[in-house]
Order: structure tokens, then sequence, then C-alpha cells
């Protein structure tokens, strides 16, 4: 078998070659799991030259008229034949003439078949028309297209083809004048097919990639011209993208039982006739009565006047005005078609109906908008009102949206418009969704603002358990937000895992928060700042944090270590993250690598510096707040600047206990000397020798010098005096107050000279 003779699939009575497909398919190899083909079918009328062009065109073999007998039915059935230098896998379908006069007036129902046949498993059907029967009902095919449309669509799913209308021995119309008439007029035959229930939303771009149009020139007078054409007509089959093979991946082992199940649909079917004439009547006259009262409405000034009053904001009654006008229209439709078959006129009136309402549907949205807007603007200034004026956050919350859910369901009642049935449950969802985050912002600022300003008080306080006082507020705080924040859902009416993820987030910023209050804490100069003010409220007050003099008695190296240990507590708490309640060893590294006894950076000697490496161990490089190099860098620079403080107090003690000593000398010379005057000279003459003006002169004399000796011992010498103890004082007192003034005044005197030298 010459496969590009090709073989007769379907022979005239309507049998199907089944031998004869399956020695086809075997011979070609078409069925050796050959997956990129597309099948390629031209019908047409009689002895239009369908095979010539076939021929020409595919390299196929079909048998062609004889110029020189008379026209008659040459091709009787369907044939088919394997195309030649053509990839992908390409087989060609020869049909029947669809006007022959071989078969008879009124036995066209095989032609329709066959045609039906090519729009069901062709991938491009190629429609020959003769140039000058263009515009004719029966050339242009319009009763073949048109049944053919109506029985795809309910027996076939879409699948996409081509269709290539060849026009034959075109001379001089122009050529775009023939596409476009031919388009419009497939287009008119589509959309007049009543669509099934099932494929309302079928369009013809569902079935059909395309639709091309060639022109060729007459075969026997221009033959030339013809070949010239038919060669490129063949290039946009074999050039890329020039032709279409985008079928379903069905395998060609496939194609024989596929081909022979819809040629026995098609065959068994018995609605291939032409609709009755009632019906095609009422068909074209309700859709021309419904397309002329949507043209009426669409232009209405009632209709015109509302469309422009809503762009400016939401209009009363929008729902009511608009259905009054709809129903206007659609009572004269209902009038003009009464007479007219009632599924016909009932399935364009529904036609009706949702063309009209997608022209107003712009006008309904754009009234949805408006209520959103003034919806959602109201919620906002009435939340900010109630909690000015002192309400709860959450309560006020809670009575806005159900105040703001109420004016926007009257909105929506409104504007209803009747025929449409359209919800608004996506806008109200919208509105809510935008509510809730609206209340959601506004208390997670309040939430954390609170949050960051204990936080940062937490840390300025510097106690010894400062992260567990942060961990324990944290908790405390989300634990509220959580209770208040527990009956949302219902309130703003969104669902609980809604809630739940906005709890999430608010904890995740929580938590956010403490990190970054955190880490603004750890910078160097507020950490040094704070120990460094640790270090003076340690070492300047006592037990009971009261400020005083120093003492000879206190232990100030003692009390430096205390100041350098509350102060290295600070640092060890801001070096480090510690929200995960996990244990780590920094406390542990600071103070064994920074801390002697003396409060000092250890001696050459001790255990290996740990404070040479830039992360802690068991502690997460996000965690860090400050690294082991970066603390003991801090703490070096910590030591020399609280260095003078240390110093200061050092040498007042040292200050304090040389004025003990001199003030101790001078309370012994005046008690020995006392002594020994009233004992050689008696106490009635001692009375009077300190009476005497001279000695009150001395004591004029002397008193410069004394006031300079109590100046330079310092205010400390008071509290110095206080300590010398009962029986120095009884002594003194013993003496007399004059006695005591004489030889005070004649040892300061003796004191104060070497001290003005």
């Amino acid at each position: 078998m010459k496969m590009e003779e090709g073989m007769q699939l379907i022979d005239g009575n309507g049998k199907f070659n089944v031998e004869g497909l399956k020695d086809f398919m075997t011979a070609t190899e078409f069925a050796q799991g050959v997956l990129s083909y597309a099948i390629v079918a031209i019908i047409g009328p009689q002895s239009s030259g369908k095979s010539t062009l076939m021929n020409h065109v595919f390299g196929t073999n079909f048998k062609m008229l004889d110029a020189y007998k008379r026209r008659g039915q040459t091709t009787k059935g369907i044939w088919i034949a394997k195309c030649n230098d053509m990839k992908p896998f390409t087989i060609a379908m020869d049909f029947e003439g669809t006007d022959s006069n071989a078969r008879g007036e009124d036995n066209t129902a095989f032609e329709r078949q066959s045609a039906l046949f090519a729009l069901a498993i062709a991938d491009i059907i190629l429609i020959n028309m003769w140039y000058k029967d263009i515009g004719l009902e029966h050339a242009a095919s319009r009763p073949l297209l048109k049944t053919a449309f109506q029985v795809m669509k309910r027996l076939f799913k879409p699948r996409k083809r081509t269709l290539l209308f060849v026009i034959r021995d075109h001379s001089k119309t122009p050529f775009e004048y023939l596409e476009t008439a031919l388009k419009e007029d497939i287009d008119k035959i589509w959309d007049s097919v009543a669509e099934p229930e099932t494929s309302r939303s079928v369009v013809l771009s569902d079935f059909l990639m395309c639709v091309e149009i060639a022109a060729l020139s007459s075969y026997d007078f221009e033959e030339e011209n013809f070949k010239e054409q038919v060669a490129r007509l063949r290039q946009r089959f074999i050039s890329p993208g020039g032709r279409t093979d985008q079928r379903e991946a069905e395998p060609a082992s496939g194609f024989f039982i596929r081909a022979e199940n819809i040629w026995k649909t098609i065959k068994d079917n018995k609605d291939l006739d032409l609709p009755a004439l009632k019906v095609m009547v009422a068909t074209v006259r309700c859709e021309e009565i419904a397309e002329e009262k949507l043209r009426q409405f669409t232009t209405d000034d009632d209709w015109l006047a509302l469309k422009e009053d809503v762009q400016a904001g939401p209009v009363s009654g929008f729902g009511a005005t608009l259905d009054s006008i709809l129903e206007t229209y659609l009572s004269q439709y209902d009038m003009e078609v009464i007479h007219f078959d009632q599924d016909v006129r009932n399935a364009k009136r529904r036609q009706m109906e949702s063309q009209a309402l997608e022209v107003v549907r712009n006008a309904y949205d754009t009234m949805l908008e408006h209520l959103y807007s003034n919806t959602l603007e109201s919620f906002k200034t009435s939340l900010e009102q109630l909690v000015n004026g002192g309400e709860g956050f959450v309560a006020s919350a809670r009575t806005c949206a159900q105040s703001c859910f109420l004016q926007f369901d009257k909105g929506c009642e409104d504007a209803f418009i009747r025929l449409s049935g359209w919800n608004v449950s996506g806008v109200r969802e919208k509105i809510s969704r935008h509510m809730l985050s609206e209340m959601m912002a506004k208390y997670v600022k309040q939430f954390t603002d609170v949050l960051a300003d204990e936080v940062q008080s937490l840390f300025e306080a510097g106690e010894a358990d400062t992260w567990v006082s942060v961990r324990n507020l944290l908790a405390s705080k989300t634990d509220v937000a959580e209770s208040e924040l527990s009956n949302a859902h219902v309130d703003f009416e969104v669902p609980r895992s809604e809630i739940d993820t906005r709890l999430g987030y608010l904890k995740e910023n929580a938590r956010s928060v403490v990190e970054r209050k955190a880490r603004e804490s750890a910078a160097t100069r507020r950490v040094l700042m704070r120990m460094k003010d640790r270090f003076a409220k340690v070492f300047n007050h006592d037990e009971n944090s009261k400020s005083g003099a120093w003492t000879t008695e206190q232990n100030i190296e003692e009390i430096d270590r205390n100041a350098l240990s509350a102060s290295l507590k600070i640092l060890e708490i801001m070096a480090a993250i510690r929200l995960d309640q996990t244990t780590d060893q920094i406390e542990h590294v600071l103070f064994s690598s920074l801390m002697d006894g003396n409060g000092a950076v250890p001696a050459s000697g001790a255990p290996p510096d740990l404070l040479t490496s830039n992360a802690w161990e068991e502690v997460s490089p996000n965690a860090t707040l400050l690294t082991p190099v970066e603390c003991k860098s801090l703490w070096m620079q910590f030591k020399a600047d609280i260095k003078y403080i240390m110093n200061q107090a050092t040498s007042a003690q040292q200050t304090l206990r040389q004025a003990k000593r001199a003030i101790t000398i001078v309370v012994g010379v005046v008690v020995v000397v006392g002594a020994a005057v009233v004992a050689t000279v008696g106490t009635p003459t001692a009375m009077g020798i300190a009476a005497r003006p001279e000695v009150a002169a001395v004591l004029k004399a002397v008193g410069p010098g004394l006031a300079a000796v109590m100046k330079d011992i310092g205010p400390e010498v008071l509290a110095t005096l206080k300590d010398i103890g009962p029986e120095v004082a009884g002594a003194v007192r013993s003496l007399g107050p004059q006695i005591v003034t004489a030889v005070i005044a004649m040892m300061t005197n003796g004191f104060a000279r070497p001290h003005q030298q």
C-alpha cells in the first residue's frame, strides 16, 4: 500500500474501515508510540479541487478530477494518507464534497456527519470554497458549520483546532474584505447556536485556536500563480510555529479507537438535523429584541445619571432605583416575545439579564467601595475618640466594630440589586479583616510602647535578677494581651485561627522589642556609664545606702572589691540575651577572668584567658550582645575610669589618720602641761595666769595659726575629736577652760610657726 495514495477510511455508505485503518497505522508506523502528530482535513463543495490542493500542499496523491471529463464526484466517503516531508507526523484526510448531486437533494445526512467528523478529529480543517460564492448561505457552508458547532458543544469537550478557509479562483476583490466577512460569519454562526446547560461558559475560542484565510488563483487558467501560492501555503505548515500541534498528549496508538468511537457517536446521534423552523425563528427574533432592549437600557438617561452620581459617592436608594430601570426594559421584552417559543424566550431573557448585570456591575462595585471606605473610616474615627475618652481599648474596639458592621449592612441592603443575587460576603470579610488590622496595629503599638519603657527601666536598674524580671514581664504582658483578645474573633467576625495568627505576631513582635531594647542597652557607652554609676553607688554609700565620710577604721579594699563585683554583674547581665531560660557560663568566665582577690585583672600565672574569643560557649551569635573580647576591653576601660575614686578615698583616709594622731598629741600635751601648772602654782594661781591680758594677747596672736592647722586637717577633725574617748575629755574639763585655752594657745602657736614657714 502506497501511503501517499491513501486508503478509504469510511466508505460512501458510512461504514468504518476497521481493518484498513489497522493496516494503514502499521504500514506508516503511526502506531509505534508517536506522541507528536497532527491531523489535517479538507471539506468543501464537490469538484472544488480539494484533492488537488491536498496533493500540492501535503505531498499526497489523492485521486483528482479529470478536467476534460464532466464534473462529478471524484472522492467518495473519507480518505486518509500520510503527508510527505512533514514534521511532526501528519495525516491528511480528504472528504467527499458537501453538495454532491450524486446523493440526491434530500440525503445530506452523510455530508453533515462527515464534516462534523472532520471538526471533531482534525487539528486543522481546510474549508475549500469558490471565490464567487462568498456571501451565499450554502457556499459559505453556513448551515453545515452551524450544525457542526451545535453538536460540538453538546458532544465534544473543548479542544484547540484551526479553521483555514481556502478561497479558490480568487481575482479582484480585496483579500482584506473577504477575510473580514468570513470571520464575522463564523462568529455569528457560533453565537446563534443555543448553549447547553453544561456548556454555558464555552466560547468559540475554546474550540478554535484561530481562523485563517488564504486565497488561490485558478489552477486551470493561472497555474503558475496557483503553484507559487500553494508553495507559500505549504510553507506555513512546515515552518516552525506555522502549524498547530497543540493537541492533548494522546499517543498515536490510541488514534484507532478514538477515530472509530467519534464516528460511532456521530452516526448514532439523532439530533444532527437542523433545528425546527419554529425554534430557529424564535431564536433569531428573541435575540434581536433582547439586544435592542439592552441597547435602550444602556442609553437610558436615568441609568446614566445614576452611574455618574455613584462615582462621586454613595447614592441613597441605589438598588431600588436600578431595579426599577431594569424592570422597565425586561417587561417590554416580555411583551414583545410573548408569542415565541417559551424555552427560547426564557433563555434569551436570562441572557439579557446577565448582560444587563454586566453593564451595571462596575457601578455596583463602586457603590460597595464607597460603603467599604466610609465604614473603615468610621471605625478609625470612633475608636480614636473612645480611646481618647478613657474607654478600655479592647472594649472600645468591640463597640466600634458592632456599630460599623450595622452601618455597612444597612448600606448593602440599600444598594442591593434584586436580579443579581450578588453576595457581599467578600467585601464584608475584607472590612472585618481591615478593621481587625487597624485595631491590632493600634493595640500592638500601645502594647509595645509600654513594654519597651518597662524593659528599659529593668535594664537601667541592672539588678541581679534582671533577665528573670524581663521574662516574667514579657510573659505577663502577653498573657494579658491574649486574655483581652480571646473573643476578638467573635467581635470582628473572623475565624479564631485569624486571631491566633495575629497573637502569634504580637508575641514575636514583643520578643523583638525586648531584644531591641537589650541591644540598645548593651551599647558600650551605656553599659560603661551604668557600671561606673553602680561602682560609685556601692563604693560611696554604706549598707543602708547612706552617703558618709570615710573613717579610719573602714576597709577600703574590701569596699572596692564589692563595688567592682557589683559593676561586673552589670556587664554579665548585658553580655547576652536570656529570654529562653537557657544556662550559660558567662558569669563564671567574667568573674574568674577579671576578678582576683584585689578586684583586679588576674596576674600572670593565672588560668588561660577565656576572654580572647568572639563568642560565648552555649550562646548563639543572635543572642550575643557583648562578645568576650568586648567585655574584657570594656572592663579595662572601666577600671581606668574609676581609678581616681579609689585614689581619692585612700588619700582621704590617710589624711584622717594623720589628723587623729596630731589631735591626740595636742590633747595629751594639754593634759600633761595643765597638770604640771596646777601642781606647781596651784589651781587658783593657774586660773589667774589664764585670766591675764597677756594670755589673751597670746590667744589672739596664735589664732590664725590654729585656723590654718584646722583648715589643713579638714572638717574630719571634728569626727576625730568625737572619737578620742570620754576619759581624755574628762581630763581636759578638770583643768578649767582658761588653763586649757592657755595651753592650747601655746601649743598651737608652736605648731603654727613651722606650718607657716
